[in-house]
């Protein structure tokens, strides 16, 4: 999934710590929102929202009935301005590649979008269908469920899934230092080279 360019969303700026918005750019947002709630319901039905994520995104029809669809777990249809927040930093925070930091940062709402029937619980499926928004493979699925699956029952509760969410956080800063501390030799190399010119 990627934002198009130029959309309104392009300019909002998700901080990469806590993975979220700044007041200034919450206050623009709910304009935003307000700009596309042409029914004045201080809501976004399903055409309303198709066409908004048809505007801002590349995701397809059947992509964006399925975030419609978890976003209104009350099965109104329509979603209001805390589940269109949440749905921003979403796509903020995949745009920036900020996934794991979002899932860690806001783990327990995190679990109740994927937590579809209300019964506590997260499988398998439910990550496959989100698979677009979290970006989580195939192979990270099959790890996540062998190793933090503690009941066996196939199925995360909340404390199995916050210690994945724990454990992904601790992998993604290593791979972070990891790629800092290479990129750190190969500057001091570069400066080396230019100073051995002049």
């Amino acid at each position: 999934m990627k934002l198009k360019q130029g959309s309104f969303l392009w300019y909002l700026y998700l901080d990469k710590l806590y993975c979220l918005l700044s007041v200034r750019n919450v206050k623009a947002l709910v304009e935003y929102f307000h700009l596309l709630d042409v029914h004045r319901k201080k809501t976004l039905n399903d055409v309303l929202f198709y066409h908004f994520l048809h505007h801002v995104t590349d995701l397809k029809r059947n992509q964006i009935t399925i975030v419609f669809n978890m976003l209104d777990w009350k099965a109104v249809g329509e979603i209001g301005f805390d589940q269109f927040y949440m749905l921003v930093c979403i796509l903020l925070a995949q745009e920036n590649h900020l996934e794991e930091q979002f899932i860690f940062r806001h783990s327990r709402p995190v679990f109740e979008l994927l937590d579809l029937d209300g019964e506590l619980k997260i499988g398998p499926s439910n990550f496959h269908m989100y698979n677009f928004l979290f970006n989580i493979k195939k192979q990270q699925l099959r790890d996540l469920y062998r190793d933090f699956d503690i009941t066996g029952d196939c199925r995360l509760n909340y404390k199995e899934f916050k210690l994945f969410t724990i454990f992904s956080m601790d992998k993604y800063q290593e791979s972070q230092k990891a790629a800092k501390e290479k990129a750190l030799p190969e500057k001091k190399v570069s400066q080396v080279n230019i100073n051995s010119v002049h």
